[in-house]
């Protein structure tokens, strides 16, 4: 335990695979906390800009409208429509709190945050 960092002897007999995945064999890494409560996800789908969106720029755009409530963010769907050329992107983000269980509604007024600047920074099209 003091060898990884890991706070709780219960953990060793976690199948989670957010616990399993950060441990390989021959390897010490310390151990990441991740948070017990459950997630929120929520997908935002939106047809690109003239101007080129980074998938980095996208992600930074989430944390800094959303903060520490945001897990992670995934590229879940590229599309091009084929008669008008246009690309859309679909992500989806993992709202979760360390600390508490988020409500609908919290995780609804975040998200609504992210997509806000995501029109007035970027000007995109949301689907």
């Amino acid at each position: 335990m003091i060898l990884y960092s890991i706070p709780d002897i219960r953990l060793f007999w976690s199948e989670d695979p957010r616990f399993l995945s950060q441990f390989t064999p021959g390897e010490i890494n310390t151990f990441k906390p991740f948070s017990k409560y459950p997630a929120c996800y929520k997908d935002v789908s939106f047809w690109l800009p003239d101007k080129v969106l980074h998938e980095n720029d996208f992600c930074d755009l989430v944390r800094d409208a959303a903060g520490d409530f945001v897990e992670d963010v995934k590229l879940v769907d590229a599309f091009t429509h084929p008669k008008t050329n246009r690309s859309s992107q679909c992500f989806r983000i993992n709202y979760r709190s360390m600390d508490r269980s988020l409500s609908n509604d919290e995780a609804n007024a975040l998200h609504a945050q992210v997509v806000s600047r995501l029109k007035s920074n970027y000007g995109v099209e949301i689907r």
